[in-house]
């Protein structure tokens, strides 16, 4: 008797996609500073939030299972991006070539800085999921919008909680750190609140695609079982 091996499917793997390059170009451009108005931020914060979107219709549309994979995917393909760019900034440059500054400005990530980095994405993402999966089986189903706003409130604010200290702290004032942190949550929740009616359009298609609409009663939150879907 040949044992059924796990799938995914082709919109699972698109998303999957989608989110690894939300990751790898949030890293690129948070080496730029942009101003908004009077705050200025990372041009990060133009394609980070939609990581937290996609989190959230994974986890509406295939369950908290499928959301755990994805996270450890996006996490790997983060870890493999960051690795290969610093051993390339680490390899002297051709004596003809003079843009070596250049790259080092946006591919010589501090180890401090992406280890912040990587800690955040996790506990954020993972964050965000739970609260999503938890409050969907609660609401019976009800209510996306609140939860996906208040799921992108517990995983940004956890994010900034662990991010902000680690890979800033003794570089931006201790007094500074606090605004920088709301700053960040604020506008990346008004972010998904801009985007939540497109979010639920793609939700609703991809529910009638998939013919899936997961309630994740009995299973494990652990978040080393990644193969268990």
């Amino acid at each position: 008797m040949t044992k059924q091996k796990p799938m995914v499917s082709v919109l699972f793997m698109l998303f999957s996609t989608l989110f690894c390059v939300c990751l790898i170009l949030a890293n690129v451009l948070e080496t730029k500073q942009i101003q908004v108005g009077p705050i200025s931020l990372t041009g990060g914060l133009i394609v980070f939030p939609i990581s937290y979107i996609i989190n959230d219709c994974v986890c509406e549309v295939w369950g908290y299972r499928k959301a755990r994979l994805l996270i450890w995917l996006g996490f790997a393909m983060n870890f493999f991006f960051v690795g290969i760019t610093a051993l390339c900034d680490a390899i002297p440059a051709a004596p003809y070539w003079h843009n070596d500054s250049g790259f080092h400005a946006i591919f010589g990530l501090a180890p401090r800085i992406a280890a912040a980095s990587f800690v955040a994405f996790l506990a954020g993402s993972f964050a965000n999921a739970y609260v999503m999966s938890k409050m969907k089986i609660a609401s019976e189903g009800r209510n996306f919008s609140a939860r996906a706003i208040l799921s992108t409130v517990a995983g940004e604010s956890l994010d900034s909680l662990i991010f902000f200290p680690l890979a800033l702290s003794g570089v931006v004032p201790a007094s500074e750190l606090p605004v920088l942190m709301l700053w960040q949550v604020v506008l990346k929740t008004m972010y998904e609140v801009v985007a939540l009616p497109l979010t639920i359009r793609i939700v609703k298609h991809v529910k009638a695609a998939e013919g899936e609409d997961v309630y994740d009663e009995g299973i494990s939150y652990n978040v080393l079982r990644i193969f268990n879907l």
